[in-house]
């Protein structure tokens, strides 16, 4: 049976790598140095540090993280410490904040107005015929016929006609028209434009 382990060389450089990685392993999961630790975001820089020691600054950053959590770990009473945050005053915006909910605020009650009866309400006024007058056709002394405009569109129409399915042609004068709305019965004297 065979092991592998004929070839020395190959089953030493093996044996070398498992120790490294072993190593590698021990060193990850017990937390590693206290030299790697990143404490420079607790600690000022000094002023007076060269970039050329970097050394001499990671000592200083990690004593001064050492000297402030010696500090916070003292369990006398700082009256000074205590004394500073007593005269610190606090100035919310006004909102309670054990709700969930603001308060509500007082809406103004209208004024109420005064009502008194004024007869019946008028029904709103008709609305006003579109058709614009503009001239006539055919003999003066004959049958009369007249141009009626409406927009973009021309309408031809004599006594007794219907234009624009809704408006009838009562009489036409020398100088006007009169005509109903047979919807709403309404009736307008629309004049002669020039």
């Amino acid at each position: 049976m065979k092991l592998g382990t004929e070839d020395k060389r190959k089953t030493i450089i093996a044996a070398v790598l498992l120790v490294a990685a072993a190593i590698l392993v021990i060193h990850a999961f017990s937390g590693g140095d206290q030299d790697t630790a990143p404490a420079a975001s607790t600690a000022a820089p000094s002023s007076t540090a060269s970039p050329t020691s970097p050394a001499k600054h990671a000592g200083a950053v990690r004593k001064t993280s050492y000297a402030s959590l010696g500090h916070s770990l003292d369990p006398t009473l700082r009256f000074d410490l205590l004394k500073s945050s007593e005269d610190v005053t606090y100035k919310g915006t006004g909102r309670d904040i054990f709700h969930s909910q603001p308060e509500m605020a007082e809406i103004p009650k209208a004024a109420q107005p005064d009502i008194t009866p004024q007869g019946p309400a008028q029904p709103p006024p008709p609305p006003p015929i579109d058709l614009k007058f503009y001239g006539f056709a055919g003999p003066k002394n004959g049958n009369k016929r007249i141009f009626l405009l409406k927009g973009e569109d021309i309408f031809l129409a004599k006594e007794g006609d219907i234009v624009d399915r809704r408006y009838k042609i009562m009489h036409i004068g020398a100088n006007s028209v009169e005509v109903q709305d047979v919807l709403t019965n309404n009736t307008q004297t629309i004049p002669l434009t020039g």
